[in-house]
């Protein structure tokens, strides 16, 4: 392998300084099978591959990565004659999936980026070598490749050194990183939020200058970045921290924010419990707003169906549970509120708003007490009465046969009613009055 002083010409002396390699003496979790496996078979057939990216950072830190990427000199016509069960998903860019033991590994070709034009993807690559490679990254502390087989680390961009200094910095001039892709603004943030890294004075610098970029991103990914940040326990940190690079602004067509709507936001997110989902959180985020303007900023970021109705039912309810007189809300209330999939968020966040307010602790001990009283079974118990005693009775589907159902199962809920034959007799008395009523 060259050595510091040998490395290819153009590269700037920062970097070249920089270069080095070092013996890996950490274990590899069994997890990285799949992908040692794949450098192996590339090695075996003459070729150079390499773990890269995350999975190095995090191994080097002391973590378990998330997955385990692979990047080679074999081209993807090359790594598809080599594997059986390949699926080409950015063949132009140099990226093929392997399938081994059921994971499905991504293998991606040494390259070198062409212009950005779109602030996401570059016009054209050209196929290269592992330095070059490393130095078309985002972050030092993701530019760096382990040789499993040599137990090496390679790092020409200094990501060791940045990892025993705990920040994150842009490979090469930070503004030219930011304008590639745009939604490295975001990546930044996360990284350092998630790492516990302060960002580099340069790299920050840059990230202000180029934050209306991030309108220009489309808005499934921004979500997909936002959803990362906001299910790590650092979640408060990350928007701390975007709201340092004024990041907040753009994160959305249209986004509005008040400084006491941010700081609002920030205490809440800071009490979340640590396992706290995307839909919680993001509703902790924009807790304050219209629901008509959340579902329109959910609209716009793309959530799924799913995510949006659980954001909107937790907006909705959010102050439900704050009430610690008895009775309210009503004990079918609860009962509906406690039947929602989305309950322990909902309990989550009722326990984070009360906690700031100076008799919270005593909210919370009423609310615990009352919750205990409520047996599950009793929670969404079957209907003592259904829709074919309603049409026994002549009652067709329609506004009346809703109604009288839904009114029949709150006394229900509420333990008024605990019998089919008491159910049958309250069901005839409102038939009798709803029928006196439209003569």
């Amino acid at each position: 392998m060259p050595d510091g002083a040998t490395i290819g010409s153009g590269l700037s002396r920062y970097h070249a300084r920089m270069y080095q390699t070092s013996s890996y003496s950490g274990p590899l979790p069994a997890e990285s099978g799949p992908a040692v496996w794949i450098i192996r078979e590339l090695a075996a057939a003459g070729h150079m591959a390499l773990l890269a990216g995350g999975c190095v950072r995090d191994l080097l830190l002391d973590r378990a990565p998330h997955d385990y990427d692979v990047a080679t000199d074999a081209t993807p016509e090359r790594v598809c004659e080599i594997f059986r069960s390949t699926r080409k998903v950015g063949a132009q860019f140099g990226v093929v999936l392997v399938r081994r033991k059921g994971r499905w590994v991504e293998v991606a070709t040494f390259r070198t980026d062409g212009e950005y034009r779109d602030g996401r993807r570059p016009e054209s690559v050209t196929f290269g070598e592992a330095r070059e490679d490393a130095l078309r990254r985002d972050f030092t502390v993701n530019g760096m490749f382990l040789d499993p087989i040599a137990a090496t680390i390679l790092d020409y961009v200094g990501g060791q050194a940045d990892l025993r200094a705990r920040v994150i910095r842009a490979i090469g001039e930070p503004a030219e990183r930011f304008e590639e892709d745009h939604l490295r603004l975001l990546r930044a943030v996360r990284f350092a939020a998630r790492l516990e890294f302060a960002i580099e004075p340069s790299t920050l610098a840059a990230i202000r200058g180029a934050a209306a970029k991030l309108a220009r991103v489309a808005a499934e990914r921004v979500r997909d970045e936002l959803e990362k940040m906001l299910v790590h326990p650092n979640r408060r940190a990350a928007i701390e921290l975007m709201v340092e690079t004024g990041l907040p602004a753009y994160l959305w067509k249209g986004a509005a924010w008040e400084p006491r709507q941010l700081d609002a936001a920030l205490e809440l997110l800071g009490r979340l419990p640590a396992g706290a989902t995307f839909e919680l959180a993001f509703t902790a985020l924009v807790f304050d707003r219209p629901l008509d303007e959340i579902g329109r900023i959910c609209r716009v970021l793309t959530f799924s169906n799913e995510q949006r109705e659980t954001t909107l039912w937790l907006a909705r309810h959010q102050a439900d549970l704050d009430d610690v007189r008895p009775e309210t809300p009503s004990l079918a209330s609860l009962k509906r509120l406690m039947a929602h999939d989305a309950f322990a968020a909902l309990r989550d966040l009722a326990t984070a708003r009360l906690r700031a307010l100076p008799d919270g602790e005593e909210r919370l001990a009423a609310l615990e007490r009352r919750l205990a009283t409520i047996a599950p079974e009793t929670v969404r118990p079957a209907p003592l009465v259904n829709g074919d005693d309603l049409k026994a009775r002549g009652v067709q589907p329609g506004p009346l046969y809703g109604r009288v159902l839904a009114a029949l199962y709150t006394e229900q809920l509420d333990e008024r009613i605990a019998t089919r034959a008491a159910a049958l007799q309250w069901l005839d008395a409102r038939l009798e009055r709803e029928s006196s009523s439209l003569q």
